[in-house]
Formats: structure tokens, C-alpha cells, sequence
């Protein structure tokens, strides 16, 4: 068993900004030379989320649509008063969501559904250089 490290950096513009990384994310478990075991894909930061969707317009207007109904962006928080950035529902949104997603490997390949993609959501209140931790585990060719 082996274990590669990997990291991303993706440029997000903020409130619900939706980025698809399956591509890279597939390349560096290629790079890796894993056959058989695991991805795990974190993303670094409080007011973004990692999970996944069908990567399409429609979804991603449902997203920020559901988003902003649940945990809207005008209400106050109690975070704006240790911090006042404004960001409250930020946090709220992405503890929802979590920060990584682990994704099962078979022979050399993720195990994602067909209309299955990786993503980013960045729910901040301004644009941001994310960081993404991809590390492989498992067995290799």
C-alpha cells in the first residue's frame, strides 16, 4: 500500500461559485500509479465544500438557487459579530456540504456514475485561491 500527495489550486470567484475538478483530479491519480484503493479529495478553508453532481447549467443554477433559500446571504449571523466579514452564511453553507469526498479507485480509474463529476463550491463572499489536498491511497500497477 502507497500513498501519493497531490495539490490543486483553483481560482473561485465566490458565492456559490461551482468549479468542476474531476479532470485534474483524474490526472494526478494517474500520476500516481494507483490500480487499486482510494482517492481523497480535500479542500483547504471554512467557506468551501467538495462533493459531487452532474456538472450541467441547469444543476448549478439549482445549487445557488437552494443555497441562497436555505441559508441566505442577507440575513445576519451571529459570526458577523466576532468577525464582521460578512461571511457567516459561508460557514453555514459549507459545514452543510463538508470538505472532502473520498472516491473508491478500480483498476486505475475513479469510481464515478456516469453523469458523476467532482466539485468545488466555493460559497465566500469574494473571489479566492483555493487549495485542493488529492491524495491517493492504495495499490499500485
Amino acid at each position: 500500500m502507497i500513498t501519493r500527495d497531490f495539490v490543486l489550486q483553483v481560482r473561485t470567484k465566490g458565492y456559490c461559485d461551482v468549479v468542476d475538478i474531476t479532470v485534474p483530479v483524474s490526472e494526478r491519480l494517474e500520476q500516481s500509479g494507483i490500480y487499486s484503493g482510494s482517492v481523497l479529495v480535500f479542500v483547504m478553508g471554512s467557506t468551501a465544500g467538495i462533493t459531487t453532481v452532474e456538472y450541467e447549467p441547469g444543476l448549478v443554477k439549482d445549487l445557488e438557487e437552494f443555497f441562497n433559500r436555505i441559508i441566505p446571504a442577507t440575513r445576519d449571523y451571529h459570526h458577523e459579530k466576532t468577525w464582521h466579514d460578512g461571511n457567516g452564511f459561508s460557514h453555514l453553507r459549507a459545514s452543510l456540504l463538508k470538505p472532502s469526498l473520498t472516491i473508491p479507485v478500480y483498476q486505475g480509474r475513479m469510481r464515478l456514475g456516469t453523469w458523476q463529476q467532482i466539485v468545488l463550491i466555493d460559497f465566500d463572499n469574494r473571489s479566492r485561491d483555493r487549495e485542493v489536498a488529492i491524495q491517493v491511497t492504495g495499490i499500485p500497477r
